[in-house]
Formats: structure tokens, C-alpha cells, sequence
């Protein structure tokens, strides 16, 4: 859920910055963490300037969308465990 805000942070960033002039843009970049469980994501300036906004305007979709899987997996977990409370009282 941390990634998924840390991208739509800078895609908004990206977007309010598109009459910046000489701008670069945020990225962030996720990669797996096999050995602690879960992802690591930073974020970074692109080497070069300029504006990608359907590229941002993607990136907002795809990080509204990995927000709310992750949060339907707590919400389901929690109800889990409440019918396992519930089952044993």
C-alpha cells in the first residue's frame, strides 16, 4: 500500500509540474524483497527533462487500483479473523 501511495505522490507531482520548464519527472521503481517479504520502492529523477502525461495519468490508475487489491486482502483478512473469534467465543 506504501508503493502504491508512493507512486500516485509522484505522478501528481509529475502533473503538477507540467508547465515546469526543463522538469524532470519522478519515477518510481519497485522491485521484490524475497528475503524481508513484500516490495522496495524508491523514487528517482528521470535522467532526462520533459512531460509524459498519459504515462502519469496511467500511473495514478495502476496505483489507485494496487491500493485497493491490497486493501480488500486486509479487509478480507480482518473478517477472517473476526469469524474465527466469533466461531471460537
Amino acid at each position: 500500500m506504501q508503493a502504491a501511495q508512493l507512486r500516485m505522490d509522484a505522478s501528481a507531482h509529475n502533473i503538477a509540474n507540467t508547465q515546469t520548464d526543463d522538469f524532470h519527472r519522478e519515477e518510481v521503481v519497485q522491485q521484490s524483497r524475497p528475503d524481508l517479504g513484500g516490495t522496495e520502492a524508491t523514487v528517482r529523477r528521470a535522467p532526462e527533462a520533459g512531460h509524459q502525461m498519459e504515462q502519469d495519468v496511467v500511473d495514478q490508475l495502476a496505483a489507485k487500483n494496487s491500493f485497493l487489491a491490497n486493501l480488500a486482502v486486509f479487509r478480507a483478512g480482518d473478517k477472517m479473523l473476526g469469524t474465527l473469534i466469533d466461531s471460537q467465543a
